[in-house]
């Protein structure tokens, strides 16, 4: 576990990173992907997404992440917020869009960034929102603590500050 830790952190770490993050819902399901990262609890389970790479655009880099993480192709239904993340060494401003699918087969993928030895991402996989609240909230992206239902969380608007043991 210490191999992927020190890993993070000379991928992600000290540095600001600008991330892009969709919102795919399956009837009132929403897709989660599992990432092991530092910290107490050593994985989390956020909505896909990743950076966004120089001269991509943010919309671009979605549907590229969301296709290296899940297989499945999306398209862009609307901006959500901004939700910043900042608890050294990691530091992200993460863009939400909502998502719709438009092709492909749910399928575990890689993060391109970490080797193939320390991939990060673990699983895929739709969660009914009553499941994301009967687990212990540190495990699940911010987003979740802001928003308890899916009409709350794609009325979600604005800019949202975690400071990771806020």
């Amino acid at each position: 576990m210490e191999e992927h830790h020190q890993e993070i952190i000379n991928t992600y770490g000290n540095k600001i990173r600008v991330r892009v993050c969709g919102l795919l819902f399956r009837n009132s399901d929403i897709l989660l992907v599992k990432h092991l990262t530092i910290g107490k609890n050593k994985f989390f389970y956020a909505p896909p997404g990743g950076g966004v790479d120089f001269g991509e655009s943010a919309e671009e880099s979605l549907i590229r992440e969301f296709y290296e993480e899940t297989g499945l192709i999306v398209r862009i239904k609307s901006f959500l917020l901004t939700h910043e993340y900042l608890e050294p060494p990691l530091h992200a401003i993460e863009l939400f869009f909502e998502v719709e699918e438009i092709g492909g087969t749910l399928s575990l993928g890689t993060d391109p960034e970490m080797g193939l030895e320390n991939q990060i991402i673990k699983e895929v996989k739709f969660w009914s929102l009553s499941e994301i609240q009967k687990n212990d909230a540190s495990l699940f992206h911010n987003i979740f603590s802001l928003a308890k239902t899916t009409t709350e969380l794609l009325n979600l608007k604005g800019y949202f500050l975690n400071r990771g043991n806020d």
